[in-house]
């Protein structure tokens, strides 16, 4: 038990220690070259697509009575993202609201009366043995009675309105693009993350280059923060571990 709570008292001071290191500091950066972001990369997968050099180009010919070619470079060609490395604008416009409303009730009751008045008249004989008042006449009656109900409501809103780039890190066999991007703002001591990640078809991006996040297949979309705002409005380590272990 000593050593039990040796250890945990351990943890806490290294705990606050981290969090005392931060005391008046801004919130970082994460680094470009995060490889935590990376899947046993050295570099992330955003950084390492535009580190690829981009393939050479085959110099198009100009059209019959045109003094523009047709070329992803020209003045009319197509400057959709395309290949690893290529960047594009995710648009994020949700406005979702839901309401569920459930409502169950039940009611049920029973009973059951067990008498002897007549058996060969051996009900009349045990009667005069019997204490006074007890009587095979009212052998046995048995009442049960069972009552719940449930009543429960979901109401949700969500609004959120964002646009961020997003890069190519990878080109599927079948032609979709694998796209990801983060972006971060600090203000003051709060610093917010926006991430999104997710397989886009070549053909759902916009002439202008854009592409909404419904058109997102496994779109994953992370909007949050870290720094003195987000501290204060989480609750201590002790609280939440009290909150699990606790049963009431």
């Amino acid at each position: 038990m000593k050593q039990f709570l040796t250890v945990s008292a351990a943890a806490l001071v290294l705990c606050a220690c981290s969090r005392l290191a931060n005391v008046g500091q801004e919130p970082g950066f994460t680094p470009i070259d995060d490889p935590s972001t990376s899947s046993g990369l050295s570099v992330a997968p955003a950084r390492a697509a535009l580190a690829v050099p981009p393939p050479p180009q085959i110099r198009q010919g100009y059209a019959r009575s045109s003094l523009w070619n047709s070329g992803p470079a020209s003045l009319f060609g197509d400057r959709r993202a395309q290949i690893r490395g290529d960047i594009l604008t995710v648009v994020i416009e949700i406005d979702d609201e839901a309401q569920i409303s459930n409502s169950t009730s039940r009611n049920r009751s029973g009973s059951e009366n067990v008498s002897v008045p007549a058996l060969g008249g051996l009900p009349q004989l045990i009667d005069r043995e019997l204490p006074e008042g007890a009587s095979l006449s009212n052998l046995a009656q048995l009442n049960s009675s069972s009552a719940s109900a449930g009543d429960g409501a979901v109401q949700r809103n969500e609004q959120i309105t964002l646009r961020i780039a997003a890069t190519v890190v990878d080109v599927l066999p079948n032609g979709h693009l694998v796209v990801q991007g983060n972006q971060e703002v600090r203000v003051n001591f709060e610093l917010r993350d926006l991430q999104v990640a997710g397989i886009v078809r070549p053909e759902d991006i916009s002439r202008r280059n854009e592409i909404t996040y419904d058109k997102i297949a496994g779109a994953r979309i992370a909007y949050g923060g870290r720094g003195q705002i987000t501290d204060v409005q989480q609750p201590r380590y002790g609280q939440q571990v009290a909150d699990v272990l606790l049963p009431f």
